[in-house]
């Protein structure tokens, strides 16, 4: 099946674009540069109290990286509030590719066997950018972008983006800057800085990074499997598969907040 070459993706990434169709029957697919970012800082994820009851009373059970292909395809599956979606064949092929090369995660919800919700993004060096998530269950989608933020924070990543701005993600602590900001704090991480160079989205202005050249590989990258080491010491065990459990996940949350 047609893909994007994986380094030809991963440079797009690198330089703050990205991919998607006009529609999931679409055979192309365009590239996107947002004028305007959405980004959540991890420092800044919303734990409502309902949210917080949800995640520490384990109503789902966590995966990462068990049902990629899954993942995906159930984002890109259409629903009442989503009739068509931008995931297509070749995005799908393509991300596909990302995950068997180590640079593609899913988080997934399960409720009594079946797949519920859950994300899927792309790990760059110490930035993740998130593709998709979907819920077919209530909360699903918000209990694993928890897992995520808290996943992340555990494994040293710096940033998180999330493309665009939608009422959803704002509810949750996503913020949106103009592109030129996200820039800088994209470079600044992918140099192996903490993101901090660029102006805050409060200021109204952006960062210029024109002359700036994008950093060059090999980039320093996070650890997706610190938070696993946490499960598997809060539960006093030597090996710990899945997710931690959602007490674990609150508390780093919380500490974080």
């Amino acid at each position: 099946m047609e893909s994007i070459d994986p380094a030809l993706l991963l440079s797009a990434y690198a330089q703050g674009i990205f991919p998607m169709a006009d529609g999931a029957d679409d055979p192309s697919v365009h590239w996107v540069e947002p004028r305007l970012r959405a980004i959540l800082p991890l420092d800044g994820f919303h734990l409502s109290r309902s949210l917080r009851k949800v995640i520490v009373a384990d109503r789902f059970r966590v995966t990462t990286d068990t049902a990629f292909a899954d993942m995906v395809a159930l984002c890109a599956e259409p629903a009442d509030d989503r009739p068509t979606t931008w995931i297509n064949p070749v995005i799908r092929a393509s991300y596909d590719r990302l995950f068997r090369l180590g640079h593609a995660h899913s988080v997934e919800c399960w409720r009594d066997g079946a797949l519920v919700g859950g994300l899927y993004g792309v790990t760059l060096g110490r930035a993740f950018f998130g593709e998709s998530m979907v819920s077919r269950a209530r909360d699903a989608s918000k209990v694993a972008l928890a897992h995520l933020v808290a996943r992340l924070i555990a494994g040293g990543w710096k940033l998180l983006d999330c493309q665009f701005l939608t009422p959803h993600l704002a509810s949750l602590g996503a913020i949106e800057i103009r592109q030129a900001d996200y820039l800088a704090r994209l470079y600044s991480v992918l140099a192996g800085g903490d993101g901090s160079a660029a102006v805050g989205a409060e200021t109204g202005a952006g960062t210029d990074v024109a002359g700036v050249s994008v950093p060059s590989p090999p980039f320093v990258a996070g650890d997706w499997g610190a938070l696993d080491a946490l499960g598997a010491a809060a539960a006093g065990a030597e090996r710990w598969t899945g997710s931690p459990p959602g007490y674990v996940i609150a508390q780093l949350l919380t500490k974080t907040s």
